[in-house]
C-alpha cells in the first residue's frame, strides 16, 4: 500500500507548467476555450511545456513553448476551416516552428482528413481527433530532440512498458468465497477504496488522475486493451471474429471518448473547496434530562423581481 502511495505521488512530483498570464485568463469565454483543450493542454503542462491559447488562420490553436525557443502549434485544419467545435476537430496538426528559423519547420503529427484524391494521407489519419496518438507523438519527437522537460516516468520511452506476467487462468489462485483472484479487478477495487476513503478532494484528484490521465491513464489503457482484443479476434478470419472485432472496436472507441469527455474532472475535482468538519458535541449523560428544540431563526424575506 505504501509503495502504491509512493507511486501515485511521483506521477504528480514534477512541476507542473504554469497557467498563461494575460487579461483574458478571467473572461467566461477564455476559460471555457480552455476547458475544451484541457485534453491537449493538461498532458504537455505536466511534461513542463507552458500551453498557450491563441486564434490561427480559422480557428482556435494550441501553442506549446520549448526550451529552445521553438514552439508547437496544435491545430485542427485551417484551411479549409473545420466546422468542429473548439477542442474537437476531425483531426489534429502538429507542426514545430520557430520566428528566426524558417528551415526548423517540421510536421511531427498530421491525423486531418483529406478530401484530395491524389494526396497521400499520413497513417495517423486513422486516430482523427483523439488526443492521445498526438501526444504520444509529441511526446516521442521531443524526447529525440531532447526538448522535453519532464519526460514521462520510469521509462525513458514514456509509452513503452514491459509485458506484465499474467498467471495462466489454470494456476490462477482462488478463495473460498469468490473463486479465482482477479488481479486487474482488485488493483481497481482497492483503488476505490483509497478513494473512499480519502479526506481530502487534492487526495480524490490525485486517484482520478491514475484514470484519467490522457496518456498513461487507466481508461487509455482500457481502450487500447480493447483495440488489442480488436486485432486479435479479427486474426481468426471468420465472419464471427470480424463481428466480434466491430465490437470491440467500437468498445475501445467508446472508452476513449468517455476519457475525453472527463478530462478536466481531475482539476475540477481538486478546485473544489472542503466542508469544514461538523463540531463534535460531547457526550450526553445517560438520563439528561431533554431539552426543548431550540425556534429556527426565521427565513429572510425573499425578493422577486
Amino acid at each position: 500500500m505504501a509503495a502504491d502511495e509512493a507511486n501515485v505521488m511521483d506521477a504528480r512530483a514534477a512541476p507542473i507548467a504554469p497557467m498563461p498570464d494575460h487579461r483574458d485568463v478571467n473572461m467566461p469565454w477564455w476559460q471555457e476555450l480552455w476547458r475544451r483543450h484541457a485534453h491537449i493542454t493538461t498532458p504537455l503542462r505536466a511534461r513542463g511545456l507552458p500551453c498557450a491559447i491563441e486564434f490561427g488562420l480559422s480557428a482556435y490553436i494550441v501553442r506549446v513553448s520549448l526550451p529552445d525557443d521553438s514552439y508547437l502549434i496544435i491545430s485542427p485544419p485551417q484551411e479549409p476551416a473545420s466546422e468542429r467545435p473548439p477542442g474537437d476537430p476531425e483531426g489534429w496538426i502538429a507542426t514545430r516552428e520557430h520566428s528566426d528559423d524558417q528551415t526548423l519547420f517540421e510536421v511531427l503529427y498530421d491525423s486531418a482528413p483529406t478530401d484530395d484524391l491524389g494526396a497521400r494521407q499520413r497513417p495517423e489519419a486513422l486516430h482523427g481527433g483523439s488526443a492521445q496518438p498526438l501526444i504520444e507523438a509529441i511526446d516521442h519527437r521531443l524526447a529525440q530532440l531532447g526538448l522535453l522537460p519532464h519526460p514521462v516516468l520510469p521509462h525513458e520511452s514514456p509509452h513503452v512498458h514491459p509485458a506484465q506476467p499474467t498467471p495462466p487462468v489454470g494456476d490462477t489462485p482462488g478463495t473460498p468465497d469468490r473463486g479465482p483472484v482477479y488481479v486487474y479487478g482488485d488493483a481497481l477495487r482497492d483503488l476505490t477504496d483509497r478513494l473512499n476513503g480519502t479526506e481530502s478532494h487534492a487526495d480524490a484528484a490525485t486517484l482520478l488522475h491514475q484514470i484519467l490521465e490522457p496518456t498513461d491513464g487507466l481508461l487509455t489503457q482500457l481502450g487500447e486493451f480493447f483495440e488489442a482484443a480488436s486485432e486479435k479476434a479479427k486474426e481468426a478470419e471468420e465472419d464471427d471474429g470480424f463481428d466480434l472485432s466491430y465490437d470491440l472496436a467500437d468498445a475501445a472507441a467508446e472508452v476513449r471518448n468517455l476519457g475525453e469527455v472527463l478530462h478536466v474532472a481531475e482539476d475540477r475535482m481538486r478546485a473544489l473547496t472542503p466542508l469544514a468538519p461538523a463540531p463534535r458535541l460531547p457526550s450526553t449523560p445517560a438520563r439528561a434530562p431533554s431539552l426543548p428544540p431550540r425556534a429556527l431563526p426565521p427565513a429572510p424575506p425573499r425578493h422577486t423581481r
